[in-house]
Formats: C-alpha cells, structure tokens, sequence
C-alpha cells in the first residue's frame, strides 16, 4: 500500500509542476488539512484550491527522497515559486502526508525560505 501512495504523491506533484491544479487536487480528500508548521492551516479542498492558485505561479520541484511507512508518505526536497512581481524564491521542504483510501488526506508542512 505504501508504494502505491508514493506513486500518487509521485502524479500529484507531476501535475501541480505541469500547472495542472486541478489534477493534483483530484489525488486530495474532500477534507483535506493542510498544517505549514508555525505559519497556517488550509481546511479542505477549496482553501487548497484558492492557496494553490495565489501560490502556485510556476513551481519547480525537485525531490531528494520519499519515505513510505503505512499510510504515510514524507518527501524532502526544494521547491521554488514566482510571487507576484515574477521573482522566485526557492525553500527546502519536508512534507509529510497521511493518505486515506488512496487520496491525500493531511499535510504537515515544514518549509524553510534558502
């Protein structure tokens, strides 16, 4: 079962990477909650929506590893973004997902600008 999470955690970043939102939300539950460590908490799909589409501009993600135990994905690796005046700023990441009957279910982010 772990495998096959890695593997849609694999597809959900592909589509987000494509600009394809809406394909990475297709991998989320409903209800899926999203914690970035010490900053906010997004609570279901439409506030990932609306955070993905002010955030999301161009991202670029490179992933070092991904680590699979259970129901749980961690995946470490860079990701940079284009904020509104076209400049990117790159951050180191871990995420670690908790998945639910083949979806991604949970997110606890821990992002840190480079």
């Amino acid at each position: 079962m772990h495998t096959d999470n890695k593997s849609i955690l694999e597809k959900a970043n592909a589509a987000v990477s494509a600009g394809d939102n809406e394909g990475y939300l297709a991998y989320c539950t409903e209800d899926t909650l999203w914690n970035f460590m010490g900053d906010q908490i997004l609570e279901g799909k439409e506030a990932v929506r609306a955070y993905m589409k002010q955030t999301y501009i161009e991202p670029k993600f490179s992933t070092e590893c991904m680590i699979a135990e259970g129901d749980f994905v961690t995946a470490i690796g860079h990701i940079s973004l284009k904020d509104a005046e076209g400049h990117m700023t790159d951050y180191a990441y871990c995420d670690v997902w908790r998945f639910k009957d083949g979806k991604m279910a949970e997110l606890k982010a821990y992002v840190v600008k480079i």
